[in-house]
């Protein structure tokens, strides 16, 4: 297989990479957007810039949600189905609610406290068990001593649910964002859930029932006060969030539904977008430059739409057109570490003169920035196939893809290329020490 058909998986580093059972995509678009829509929540949160990490979990469900005060999960599904940016920064402000809260720990030591809970209660079933002589006495008490806990378990969530969207409604307000956006979030939710949860006994569940929680925040709105807004900004935000729902859904939807969300007779930015990229992960390579360089008429600085322009010229081989198209993205966004290694995969592969020598820097300031597989595997293919460096790439490469058996391989073939002063020796000696978790 050749490169380019290698490199066409990676296709605007719109990359899904494992972590644990699920996959995150990178894209800087996505990233960008998600970042700006969540700084002014941390902002009010108290949470310090750059503190927060942005994680884009490949997954149709409509969730996201914070680990450890630190990360902050969004799933693709709902950012192709949630209605407006203002309605994502609600749900992402429940979630901080739940770390302001301190509901993880809190929820922990709850587990904790009911599970002994559970214990003392099966212990007293065996008692009665034995000191009655007859073991159908206590069989009552112990089949429901796990009951017990779970309802008691289910019951505190549901509490913590509605506390965090109370907290997620004042965060909002903090930080001069329309908590109405909170109503938007549970009509919709109550549109795709309404049939089932009429069926549902609400106390077996872990969040209270959408309607209540709609009645819940619509009274806790009706108490806050609520900056008056920037209609401006909003409508400008919510072009961007268009363009990276178009190209979540243009990604991976298929070209059927691509076009029943964008029909041809919809000649929106978003639309042409979406259109655009289907063509373009389906072979129409017209179609797709066709599109793209309309979007770029339209919008001539916007960094994107070269960086799609990029990727569509990279697939018709022209790399001259591919490597032109990149660099003008970098020049209207140079702090892109995805889009320097498109075009460090691009140089790679045109190899004039010079050519791997700029990769190598490219890749190198990317990893700088943002270490990812790819970066790494398009550093290796700088270096000579008899350069340790090339080895110790490819042993990074694979080891943030959690595979320790040709991690630890190519870092010992680097180790016996590479002088032991060189900090490729040094790192690939880290990656042989490195305690890999069980499988």
């Amino acid at each position: 297989m050749s490169v380019r058909k290698i490199i066409a998986i990676f296709t605007a580093l719109f990359i899904a990479i494992p972590a644990n059972a699920a996959s995150l995509i990178n894209d800087t678009q996505v990233e960008k957007l998600l970042a700006e829509l969540i700084s002014p929540l941390a902002t009010a949160a108290d949470i310090p810039d750059g503190r927060l990490r942005i994680h884009i979990v490949n997954d149709d469900d409509f969730n996201a949600f914070v680990m450890g005060g630190d990360d902050v999960y969004v799933y693709t599904g709902l950012l192709t189905q949630i209605k407006t940016p203002t309605a994502l920064q609600a749900v992402i402000a429940h979630e901080l609610g739940h770390t302001i809260g301190g509901h993880m720990a809190q929820m922990s030591a709850r587990m904790e406290s009911e599970m002994k809970r559970a214990v003392m209660i099966q212990a007293l079933g065996i008692g009665l068990m034995v000191a009655g002589g007859n073991p159908s006495l206590g069989t009552g008490v112990l089949a429901g001593a796990g009951g017990v806990a779970q309802q008691s378990m289910l019951a505190f969530s549901r509490d913590e649910e509605r506390i965090a969207d109370d907290m997620g409604v004042d965060l909002m307000a903090r930080a001069g964002l329309d908590p109405n956006a909170f109503t938007v979030v549970f009509e919709q939710m109550r549109e795709m859930s309404d049939a089932i949860e009429s069926r549902v006994n609400p106390n077996r569940i872990n969040h209270p029932l959408t309607a209540e929680r709609l009645k819940n925040v619509r009274e806790k709105i009706d108490k806050t006060k609520i900056a008056k807004q920037d209609k401006k900004a909003i409508a400008k935000q919510t072009e961007k969030y268009e363009l990276v729902r178009a190209k979540l859904i243009g990604y991976l939807d298929t070209s059927a539904r691509v076009l029943t969300l964008y029909p041809y007779s919809d000649k929106s930015d978003a639309a042409i977008y979406a259109r655009a990229i289907a063509n373009m992960r389906t072979g129409n390579l017209d179609a797709a430059r066709m599109g793209t360089e309309t979007l770029i008429s339209r919008n001539p600085s916007d960094p994107y739409f070269y960086e799609l322009l990029g990727d569509i010229e990279f697939q018709f081989g022209h790399y001259d057109d591919s490597v032109v198209a990149y660099e003008k993205s970098l020049e209207l966004l140079p702090d892109a570490p995805q889009i320097q290694t498109a075009l460090a995969l691009v140089l790679n592969e045109r190899n004039k003169p010079d050519d791997k020598e700029r990769a190598a820097e490219l890749a190198r300031t990317a990893i700088l920035r943002e270490p990812t597989p790819l970066a790494y595997w398009v550093l290796s293919q700088t270096f000579d196939a008899n350069d340790g460096r090339a080895d110790w790439a490819m042993a990074e490469y694979y080891n943030l893809n959690n595979d320790e058996k040709n991690a630890k391989t190519y870092a010992k073939r680097a180790r016996k290329k590479l002088k032991s002063t060189t900090p490729e020796y040094i790192k690939s000696g880290d990656i042989l020490d490195k305690k890999w978790s069980e499988k």
